[in-house]
This record gives C-alpha cells, structure tokens and sequence, in this order.
C-alpha cells in the first residue's frame, strides 16, 4: 500500500468577481408633529418603489454632514441641520454592501420633490404600513420603541 502524500493546505483566493462594492450613505431622519418625512425610490433605481428616509451616496471626499446637505438640496429642494447620528448600519445585498447613516435633521424649510418622487409624513404607527428597504429595518425598529 502506497502512502499518499500530504496535501498543501488549501489556499482560498478571493475571486474578484465576487467583490461587493461598499456604498457610504446619509439618511435624514426629520420629524414634524410626530410624524417622518420619507420619500419613494423611483423607476428604474436599485430597490425601486421602496419608501426611505430621505438622502443618498456620499460622494469622495465628502463629510457625513456635507452628503446630506447635498442631496436634500438635490431632491428636496431644501437645506438642513444635522444632528446627532441616530444609528450607523450595514446591509448586504447581493450586488452591493450599504453602509447607512441616519442622522437626525432639521429642515431649513419647507421640503419640495424635485425629482418627481413622491413624498409624505408618516406617523410612528404607520412605519411598517410602508415597504422600506431591508437596511432601514433596524432604525424602524428603534423609532417603534421611542415614545
């Protein structure tokens, strides 16, 4: 009987195909008379028809602060008032990793859609009447429990 030799250890090369690209986003979490402004995520974009906390990608080089002040501009017309980070997340998805910052807001003035995307306040209460993406579900959560 021949023995057989040992094997090299079994090296696990990562394939590059299966790299997920990680994604930095902002999210404003405002509220007005016990409500939540949130928005709806357009045709043809990833997660399309979801309801969401309004915000987007940061871009290189871009603060937390500096990102949602930008995309407020760029969708809502509108300027804010950051505040304290409410939760920091992450979500895999298949085709990408979200890294998802909600910070409390306050709106300079009045929000206006400048995309065509719907927009609404919505009571504590009624938070999970909305299909919201998987990432947002742990800041659900949390809003649920605070009185």
């Amino acid at each position: 009987m021949r023995r057989v030799p040992d094997a090299e250890p079994l090296r696990v090369v990562p394939d590059a195909m299966t790299v997920k690209p990680r994604i930095v986003v902002t999210a404003a979490v405002v509220t007005r008379d016990d409500a939540f402004l949130v928005t709806r995520r357009q045709a043809g974009v990833h997660l399309e028809g979801y309801w969401e906390f309004p915000g987007g990608k940061c871009e290189a080089g871009e603060s937390l602060s500096e990102c949602l002040g930008r995309e407020m501009r760029e969708e809502l017309d509108t300027g804010v008032r950051a505040g304290r980070e409410i939760l920091r997340t992450e979500h895999a998805y298949p085709e990408r990793i979200v890294e998802l910052h909600f910070i409390q807001c306050e709106l300079l003035k009045d929000p206006r859609p400048l995309l065509g995307q719907e927009m609404k306040w919505v009571s504590r209460q009624d938070l999970r009447s909305l299909r919201f993406p998987p990432a947002d579900d742990e800041l659900i959560d949390l809003l649920e429990r605070q009185p």
